[in-house]
Order: C-alpha cells, then sequence, then structure tokens
C-alpha cells in the first residue's frame, strides 16, 4: 500500500505479472497480479491518517485482507542515519487522536511477526534494514521545528503520515500490518535525493515489500 496511485501503478508495472486494474473509485488506483507465483494486490491510501484509514477498513471488513503492508518514503530525524536508508517501522507515535478514538490499544505497533518476517527477507537479501520508531504527523508544514527537535531527542528515526493509521486500524480490525520506507529527506542536514536517485532507490524497498509480503503468505 503505497500513498501515491501513480506508485501503485509502477508496482504493478514494474513487478507483477497478469496484473489487472480492479479499482480506479477516487482516483485511488488498485491492482491484482501475481509476484514470485503468490497472488497479491497494491492500492494506494492517499496522503494522511485520515485517506489512509478509510481504505485501511474497508480492505480488512469488505475484502478480506488480512495483511497490509505500507511501502512509502520518510523524511530523516536521527541525524546518524542517511538518504537511501530502509526503515521498518516496530512502533509509531503521532499528534493524531485518531488510535484513541477508535479504541486502539497503546503503543501503536507493527505485528510482530511481520517485523520477524521483514527482518528475515531483508538479511536473505543482502539489505540494510533499520529498525525502530516513526513519527506520524497530521501536519504536513509545520510552524516551527520544535516536534522535530523533540522527536530527534527522543531517539525517533522518521517522519511520515500514515503508518499510525496502519497499526491502530489493523489492531482494533484484527489484521497484520507493517511499514517500510525509503529515507528521501534529511530533515536535519537538509539534504534531498534528486528524482531520478528517489526511484532507483525506492524501487529497493517496493521489491523488498514485496518479498516480505510472499514470505509472509509462506509461513502462516
Amino acid at each position: 500500500m503505497p500513498g501515491d496511485p501513480r506508485r501503485a501503478l509502477h508496482i504493478a508495472e514494474t513487478f507483477l505479472d497478469g496484473w489487472e486494474q480492479v479499482t480506479d473509485v477516487r482516483g485511488m488506483l488498485g491492482f491484482t497480479g501475481s509476484f514470485e507465483g503468490h497472488r497479491l494486490s497494491v492500492m494506494a491510501s492517499g496522503m494522511g491518517m485520515p485517506s489512509a484509514a478509510i481504505y485501511i477498513t474497508e480492505l480488512v471488513r469488505h475484502y478480506d485482507v488480512s495483511t497490509i503492508i505500507r511501502v512509502g518514503t520518510a523524511g530523516v530525524y536521527k541525524p546518524e542515519l542517511k538518504l537511501r536508508q530502509i526503515v521498518a517501522a516496530t512502533n509509531a507515535v503521532t499528534n493524531s487522536n485518531m488510535p484513541e478514538l477508535i479504541g486502539a490499544p497503546s503503543p501503536i505497533v507493527a505485528s510482530p511477526r511481520m517485523i520477524d518476517v521483514v527482518q528475515q527477507v531483508s538479511k536473505a537479501n543482502g539489505i540494510g534494514l533499520e529498525l525502530g520508531t516513526v513519527f506520524t504527523s497530521d501536519i504536513f508544514y509545520e510552524q516551527n521545528s520544535d516536534a522535530q527537535d523533540h522527536h530527534t531527542a527522543n531517539g525517533v528515526l522518521a517522519v511520515e503520515m500514515e503508518t499510525a493509521a496502519l497499526y491502530a486500524v489493523c489492531a482494533v480490525e484484527g489484521a497484520e500490518a507493517l511499514s517500510m520506507f525509503t529515507l528521501t529527506d534529511h530533515l536535519v542536514t537538509g539534504e534531498h535525493l534528486t528524482s531520478e536517485e528517489r526511484q532507483l532507490t525506492v524501487d529497493e524497498m517496493l521489491e523488498l515489500g514485496l518479498r516480505t509480503a510472499v514470505a509472509a503468505d509462506a509461513s502462516k
């Protein structure tokens, strides 16, 4: 589940065999195909927790989806991390009250089995993986650096906009969840990947996500 509908199409065209478009309602593209012989779907979530929560809830409740892996990009909060690093979120902190309002347990965490699977897959494929906390923000354009300074001081790895919704909704609805990201913008040093660097680097993370999905399915 990427945020961007165009990235959903890119995943289908680049990685899936025999894919077909299954939805384009409100421009939120979804596709089903096969990766390494395993049937799976890719669907965009849009930006932010409210949009993501709608699609996550409906996928689980109405389409019997049991595992959702978010694949996206994130901004770096931890100074030592480098651009292009792939991160998997063990847990999320947020400035949103959505998890509390829907009755999600605290803390907001990934499915332990999915964390184990992505670690195994990344090791088997020689891909460096950083695990830790991410900050899911309801605000893209912060008015000052207070949030960044606070979360950097507390060891938060990165900032993005959907993980807390994914983990909270899946906990309530009884599905497994994992978020992973490519770090594309360094909010401490000001470094950014170029558009070409971003696409090439993100593809490595997307493939890791697909291989993790296959491994998780095979180990059920």
